[in-house]
């Protein structure tokens, strides 16, 4: 088994700015632990206020400096490919250190995180050479004009970043913003900063110029928050829980920068009675139990036709019963532990609630072991909607699991949430699939299957799920500015 040592290629305890490694300012570190067992595995520099403005300072003189601002689009689109490349080399590693951080099992980074982190680079670097304006006629006086509009880069973006899916976050938001010609500070989450720093050494070694990506590492509440207030950022891109979203926002509104949220979900799966649950069971287990629940489209509140309840629930515990868990650099593991003790505290304190508010439990409700954070798939049955665990978001595994009868209820009562991330519902039949899909509030809705996210298609949610989208042509569109331009081709006649 490689060891951390042999993984960990960045300066400790330190941050990059301008394209040089630096301390923080305070010279205070933060422990990261390895959570399969606990172990304090590195130190991370606790950015300041002072290290942010260093920061931005460095991104705003790349940003108007000649080797990034005047690099051609196509010599860019390159620079983009070299990276995804780079990240394909390197893929190992990146997996590796994915899983010492946040504790996911490297085979499931080598399936997902990795080809997904190089994905998006590749595609948005197709980009560079089309984000163009257009000429539109005018009315005008009479005259003759020439008009037609700019796309421009929106200038300094400070992305902040969440510890489930930390390489894979931290590549969306970083190759939008490439793409589009802004500069960036990236803040990834103070838990899971390892492989970002890799990742961002790495683009430095493809060509990137200096400044144009600076990591500060620290607390959301000091440098995060300061890079939300900050007036020298015009763009936040923020991947996070929504009452954090909320505290960014409100920030944000000092310099009516342009914010990008994507946040919390707790969203819900369909299994209706024509359903093939040779693939609705183990479907409907993975897309809760995926990362061991740690991700903002789980789909957590699962609704089954009473026709055949007993069959998926019995199903559902047969499948998540037999999934290996462990530690994520073994081979065979496919749950890990959760990424930390308070999010094990977190999750064990919602499965109280749960049994306390009536919920069945059918499987799991119960820690792994004496080291590390690992939580049992648990399985809740006959909820209802008034219990805390369907209603709010755990990040974790826990599934909820409600009998329905009718199509038309449960599509309302799986509508009945703050949140709109995503959906899915199995069934084999097409009208009821389509039809369900335009009724269900939920940024992406998938049928017979969860969680296919592509760098084509746009990513975001409803109303407490965020503003904005990610990735696609809507997402990088959001890291620019439309100018208008209009020129008289005759002179105007006075008098």
């Amino acid at each position: 088994m490689t060891d951390i040592k042999d993984l960990i290629h960045t300066p400790t305890g330190q941050m990059l700015i301008g394209g040089k490694w630096v301390n923080a300012a305070s010279e205070e570190s933060i422990p990261v632990e390895d959570p399969s067992n606990g172990a304090t595995i590195a130190q991370l520099a606790a950015a300041t206020e002072e290290d942010v403005d260093r920061a931005v300072a460095a991104a705003r003189a790349a940003f108007e400096g000649a080797a990034w601002s005047r690099m051609r689009p196509i010599d860019r689109g390159k620079l983009l490919e070299d990276i995804a490349r780079k990240i394909e080399e390197h893929a190992q590693e990146l997996a590796l250190l994915e899983s010492y951080d946040n504790g996911m099992p490297a085979s499931m980074a080598m399936m997902v995180n990795l080809p997904a982190s190089a994905e998006i680079f590749r595609y948005m670097g197709g980009w560079c050479s089309k984000l163009g304006g257009k000429t539109i006629p005018v009315s005008g006086d009479g005259r003759a004009f020439h008009a037609y509009t700019l796309r421009q880069p929106v200038g300094v973006v400070g992305a902040i970043t969440p510890w489930n899916y930390p390489l894979a976050m931290a590549s969306w938001k970083l190759a939008m913003a490439l793409a589009a010609g802004c500069t960036v500070v990236l803040k990834p989450s103070e838990v899971t900063s390892l492989s970002t720093l890799r990742l961002v050494q790495l683009m430095h070694e493809a060509g990137l110029p200096e400044g144009v990506v600076n990591v500060v590492t620290g607390f959301g509440h000091i440098a995060g928050q300061a890079m939300a207030a900050h007036e020298g950022i015009d763009k936040i891109a923020f991947t996070g829980s929504t009452a954090t979203g909320k505290k960014i926002a409100t920030a944000a509104l000092g310099n009516m920068k342009r914010v990008s949220l994507e946040l919390g979900g707790k969203s819900p799966s369909i299994i209706c009675a024509d359903a093939d649950l040779a693939q609705a069971i183990p479907g409907a287990a993975l897309a809760c139990f995926f990362n061991s629940g740690q991700i903002c489209f789980a789909a957590t509140r699962l609704y089954v036709h009473r026709s055949v309840y007993d069959a998926v629930v019995g199903g559902l515990a047969q499948v998540v019963e037999s999934f290996p868990m462990g530690n994520g650099r073994e081979a065979t593991t496919m749950l890990g532990p959760l990424v930390s003790q308070a999010q094990q505290d977190r999750v064990m304190g919602y499965v109280e609630k749960g049994k306390a508010e009536g919920a069945d439990l059918i499987c799991g409700g119960e820690t792994v072991g004496d080291e590390g954070y690992f939580v049992k798939p648990t399985i809740f049955g006959n909820t209802t909607k008034d219990m805390t665990i369907v209603k709010e978001e755990i990040f974790g595994p826990v599934l909820s699991v409600t009998p329905f009868d009718d199509m038309d209820a449960v599509i309302k009562e799986a509508n009945d949430s703050v949140y709109g991330l995503a959906a899915n519902i199995w069934t084999n039949d097409l009208r009821t699939a389509h039809t369900s899909a335009a009724k269900l509030d939920a940024g992406s809705v998938w049928i017979n299957c969860h969680g296919i996210v592509d760098p084509s298609m746009p990513f975001g949610g409803f109303k407490s799920s965020g503003w904005g989208r990610e990735v696609s042509e809507e997402g990088i569109s959001l890291y620019t500015e439309t100018k208008s331009v209009v020129a008289a081709l005759e002179d105007q006649q006075f008098g």
